[in-house]
């Protein structure tokens, strides 16, 4: 009994140490696809990057498409970006987080083999579709709070505004090989912002 209580001292509680597994593999898997490509990255040499056991990695991601998506999400996920009260100021706030985050080493590599992965994902799509959706629902969501405020068209179809957001910095990263950067952001902001305002 003294001895667990004494282990249990040493190790911490449970959360923390789950949070540093998750975070010592998902790193692995970016570094992994930076240096390597996506093809490097398999459950083995996850293990041995991230120092942890395979079975530690397939409690949390039972496939690779899982743990792939995890990483991208590590990376790109949700925004939350509060109401600015004016649509322009939070498209800005959108487009320079994510600009800032696929600056981020690896992270070019990354997105184009989650990129490719969906494409030939067959069945498993939806979850490719179901990341996808997820970090775009904030650019969603400030067009349709722009169209409640007043500042948006109310006849904007926010789906394709959404993707019309979250292409170009995509585009120049994954296509054109450079990475996206205030100039570009800022045409963006200009470019959608004119299109779907409304004009006094």
């Amino acid at each position: 009994m003294v001895e667990k209580q004494a282990e249990g001292a040493v190790r911490g509680p449970g959360r923390p140490r789950e949070e540093r597994v998750t975070r010592a593999v998902l790193d692995a898997v970016v570094a992994l696809v930076a240096e390597q490509g996506m093809n490097a990255v398999t459950m083995d040499a996850v293990a041995v990057r991230a120092e942890v056991s395979k079975p530690a990695i397939y409690r949390r991601w039972p496939t690779k498409q899982d743990l792939i998506i995890a990483a991208a999400e590590s990376r790109i996920g949700p925004l939350s970006i509060p109401d600015l009260g004016d649509f322009r100021a939070e498209l800005r706030e959108v487009l320079t987080t994510r600009m800032e985050a696929y600056r981020r080493p690896g992270v070019d590599r990354l997105l184009a083999g989650v990129i490719g992965l969906a494409a030939e994902a067959g069945s498993g799509r939806s979850a490719y579709g179901a990341y996808t959706a997820r970090v775009m629902s904030q650019t969603r969501r400030i067009l349709e709070r722009g169209i409640e405020r007043g500042d948006v068209r109310p006849d904007a179809d926010v789906r394709a505004v959404a993707t019309m957001v979250a292409a170009p910095l995509l585009f120049r990263m994954v296509s054109e090989q450079e990475l996206p950067d205030s100039h570009l952001v800022d045409s963006v902001v200009d470019l959608i912002a004119r299109a779907v305002s409304v004009r006094p």
